[in-house]
């Protein structure tokens, strides 16, 4: 009797336990919450908002990819020209090092700052960098401050970018619109098409492998709210192509241009520094722009223009729209307290209508029409294959003398004693000339120039002549002539440290 009484006692306790278990195991399932098979590769929403605390390529650091699965990583490489084996590796919400300088950290922003919508174009891109672009935006923007993500397809023809992915950003917590170009149109057209469809009073631009750091937002922002007609571009970080390590930007360099209508970095001159009075947290004044991201005010995009939609595919759009902000009373900035990384390839991928040489040689032709006056004779000096006939000159809605403008600053005497703008030096290859602009090489000879610091002139040591001033024939280029101590070869140098003369 006792053992029975025993029995439902152990039989009670157990049937109490399962219950709790039971209990336990239908509160906290995820089953009801899941699709019951997953598409590959496309994770549900609860899975994206855990931030993983380990894996590979957090904290911005290095993927490596073991030696048994290199040959496989070299084939994939060739699909977007980066590493998407590690990048699929990667998690969309990798967490990554807070680059910004100290002082940016502890900066305050006013209240009331615009809300911006982010514009992202994208062709045939991985689906693992076009995904970890719009989670960075959302996970490290204030929610208060992003309208909406908007998503601008420019012809893709892999299917994961068609319905996989309209499935997929329907479970995100942002409004994101999807458009869909009917042919391929390019990067300028397509961001057009964006910017129509938005909605913020700021318009952000994106390329469609970035990754947003923390606090890279605010100061873009702020800065448009100071003053509309400013354009704000971020320190673009590298995300490196072959190990997706995630590497600072600098803040001592600026975008400029070099007469092959190339953009080029250079470093942040004196008189820039000067007038930051050496706080490197304050936004830096720039020539140009690299293009790919940027911030601008919606009426004052609109005032200038936009983009100018004559110009195909991809090229030469960023020095236009550089060239438009300054000459229609505008500012473009680099923000330094904001920093968003870019995965930068040594080759294109992409295909374009024509070829890629072809495209950007007329994007250019344009670009030197419209916006150079006269200064455009110094591209097509450097380009002569460019001198074509020319049949756009379109309405343009402004016209200011720009701030920066090349004039003095077109060649530099360095101190291998070259005259050089960029990778071109001035050669001169027999007496009496002419004077031409080829690759320097480095090895003096034709391109070896001595510079006198009294009688100012510019003596070209093989033939012993003198730089003179253009003829009124060609008045663009300089003329090679015996020295005679006129003022036509005396040549004034600005910014340089010449030996002292006793």
């Amino acid at each position: 009797m006792r053992r029975f009484a025993y029995c439902k006692v152990v039989l009670a306790t157990s049937l109490v336990w399962m219950l709790l278990d039971m209990f336990l195991l239908l509160y906290f399932s995820e089953c009801n919450k899941c699709e019951e098979k997953k598409e590959r590769g496309l994770p549900a929403r609860e899975d994206v908002i855990q931030k993983p605390q380990e894996g590979p390529g957090e904290m911005g650091k290095p993927v490596i990819i073991l030696k048994e699965n290199q040959e496989k990583m070299k084939e994939m490489f060739k699909i977007n020209q980066f590493n998407l084996m590690a990048s699929d590796m990667i998690a969309l919400n990798r967490t990554l090092p807070d680059v910004r300088l100290d002082g940016c950290k502890t900066k305050v922003y006013p209240d009331g700052l615009p809300k911006t919508s982010v514009v992202i174009v994208f062709h045939n891109e991985a689906w693992s960098t076009l995904l970890r672009t719009v989670h960075s935006v959302i996970n490290r923007s204030p929610r208060h401050l992003l309208e909406e993500i908007i998503l601008v397809d420019d012809a893709s023809e892999r299917d994961f970018l068609n319905k996989p992915l309209e499935k997929y950003v329907k479970k995100l917590q942002v409004p994101i619109k999807i458009l869909r170009m009917e042919q391929r149109s390019g990067l300028i057209r397509a961001r057009l098409k964006g910017a129509a469809a938005s909605i913020g009073q700021v318009i952000t631009f994106l390329d469609a492998h970035c990754e947003c750091t923390q606090g890279w937002l605010e100061p873009l922002l702020a800065r448009i709210k100071l003053d509309r007609s400013t354009v704000v571009c971020p320190i673009i970080d590298v995300i490196s192509d072959d190990t997706f390590e995630y590497m600072a930007g600098s803040d001592m360099t600026y975008g400029g241009f070099n007469w092959k209508l190339n953009f080029r970095w250079y470093p942040v001159p004196q008189r820039e520094m000067d007038r930051r009075k050496g706080d490197r947290t304050i936004p830096v004044r720039t020539p140009t722009m690299a293009g790919g991201l940027f911030s601008i005010d919606r009426d004052y995009f609109e005032l200038i223009g936009t983009y100018d939609a004559g110009m195909d595919i991809w090229g030469g759009e960023n020095l236009e729209i550089s060239f438009r902000i300054w000459q229609c009373g505008g500012t473009l900035e680099i923000v330094t307290c904001s920093h968003v990384g870019h995965v930068f390839r040594k080759a294109t991928p992409y295909t374009f209508p024509g070829g890629t040489g072809q495209i950007i040689n007329k994007n250019n032709r344009r670009l030197a029409e419209v916006w150079m006056d006269d200064f455009k004779n110094f591209f097509y000096i450097i380009s002569p294959a460019y001198l074509c006939t020319l049949v756009y000159l379109e309405l343009t809605f402004c016209r200011k003398e720009s701030v920066w403008h090349g004039g003095s600053v077109v060649f530099s005497y360095t101190a291998n004693k070259e005259i050089r703008t960029d990778d071109l030096c001035l050669d001169v290859s027999k007496l009496n000339g002419p004077v031409m602009m080829l690759k320097c090489h480095h090895l003096k000879g034709n391109q070896l120039w001595e510079h006198d610091p009294v009688k100012l002139t510019l003596v070209h040591v093989n033939s012993n002549q003198c730089l003179d001033k253009s003829t009124e024939a060609d008045s663009q280029v300089p003329t090679m002539k015996d020295c005679n101590g006129s003022r036509s070869q005396q040549w004034i140098l600005r910014n340089v440290t010449l030996p002292e003369v006793f």
